[in-house]
């Protein structure tokens, strides 16, 4: 057997690989389009059924150079987490294994500090009209955290948790901080993360022209957000088209 074949079938063999890669891809994406912050930030998924033990980036490493391989497995419910030698950041710990912990729904957990995530985040009211097809997408379906208490350590993690129990509810504005999405997969939460920061960055620039705004009615805004909900394959064929492209030109992420 040859050694390339031999390292190949070593890492397939690693728990949960595909979802490794998936993971991989997505930090390595969020780095290529800016919506990353030094070596901050956090994304984790959840593995078994219930929801508690989850993959989750290395404390402090780029998400440029995340491979499947880096990822840890973390289990929300053990309280001798931090204590660890591949300890994750104490916010991650805090937020993430939270969200994990109460919210069984949220298989997919990605927070940024994305620019204009965070410039909303940043106005004294920080819900998101709809005035294009991409801001419809979240009318009735993300929630203003108007409650900043300082780093996401575990009781701020608690505090923010509870205000994802709504299921309808995929994203938190994280007030004066940055923002939080949620999904069922990678696939759909990395493609609501994207939609979201482009819509944010679509209002912020409609603001700076000083202009009134031309706002969707409530019930048009619902309409395209439920078709949008239910638009077929569209996250999955995003994230795959991504992949694609990775192990053309990094296919490193993969190992």
């Amino acid at each position: 057997m040859s050694l390339a074949r031999l390292q190949k079938e070593t890492l397939t063999n690693l728990p949960y690989y595909e979802e490794r890669v998936d993971l991989a891809c997505a930090f390595r994406w969020t780095a290529r389009l800016n919506m990353h912050e030094a070596v901050a930030n956090h994304f984790s998924l959840a593995v078994n059924d219930g929801g508690t033990q989850f993959l989750m980036n290395p404390n402090q490493v780029h998400f440029s150079r995340i491979k499947a391989s880096d990822l840890l497995m973390i289990d929300a419910n053990d309280p001798e987490t931090l204590s660890g030698p591949n300890a994750p950041d104490p916010t991650a710990w805090g937020l993430h294994g939270a969200i994990h912990r109460n919210v069984r729904h949220a298989r997919c957990v990605m927070h940024v500090h994305s620019i204009h995530a965070t410039v909303l985040a940043s106005l004294a009211d920080s819900t998101l009209p709809p005035i294009d097809q991409n801001s419809a997408m979240f009318f009735n379906r993300h929630v203003v955290d108007a409650h900043y208490g300082g780093l996401a350590f575990e009781e701020e993690g608690e505090r923010c948790s509870q205000l994802l129990v709504d299921p309808k509810v995929k994203v938190m504005v994280m007030g004066n901080h940055g923002v939080l999405v949620i999904g069922d997969t990678v696939a759909d939460a990395f493609n609501r993360m994207f939609y979201f920061e482009r819509a944010a960055e679509t209002y912020i620039k409609a603001l700076w022209t000083g202009r009134p705004l031309r706002t969707l009615s409530d019930a048009t805004a619902e309409k395209a957000a439920s078709e949008m909900d239910d638009y077929p394959g569209q996250a999955e064929r995003h994230l795959s088209e991504l992949k694609a492209i990775l192990d053309e030109q990094e296919p490193v992420y993969r190992n």
